[in-house]
């Protein structure tokens, strides 16, 4: 078997690649702890739907809300999306593969019959928290509010 090949093109690249987090990002956390203060209790990185590998940033279980934060690079969004110097086309199908997975989330969580919202990394994360907290109590008046 012949040694295994990185993907990065140098071994910096790859420490800094390596250290991107899947959670418990700068906006999710800021996002998040707007959301509790209002109230609301959320799962964290948690699987919508038991039977789909993919895992929503913040679910809301009973209300079947899923929220999505997706980072500028990686989600390819149109505002800011950069192209790699490096290793181009690699990124530029990674990249491509992560948008389709998104759609065809978002597609298979509706079908299932959970509402999902997406929002970006550069949103204010209050603008997000409030449409959040706004789709949750539209499902659920109850949510947030002392018991």
């Amino acid at each position: 078997m012949p040694p295994y090949e990185s993907w990065a093109s140098s071994t910096a690249a790859r420490k800094v690649m390596k250290g991107n987090r899947s959670r418990d990002t700068t906006p999710e956390l800021a996002v998040r702890r707007r959301l509790h203060a209002a109230g609301l209790r959320f799962r964290v990185a948690h699987r919508p739907e038991p039977g789909l590998n993919r895992t929503a940033d913040i679910v809301f279980t009973k209300q079947r809300i899923a929220v999505f934060i997706d980072g500028c690079y990686w989600h390819a969004c149109p505002k800011h999306r950069t192209v790699a110097r490096t290793n181009a086309s690699y990124w530029s199908e990674k990249l491509a593969q992560n948008v389709a997975r998104d759609a065809d989330t978002t597609s298979r969580l509706q079908d299932a019959g959970w509402t999902v919202l997406r929002f970006w990394e550069h949103d204010d994360p209050e603008t997000v928290a409030t449409a959040v907290a706004v789709a949750v109590r539209s499902q659920d008046p109850t949510e947030g509010s002392p018991r």
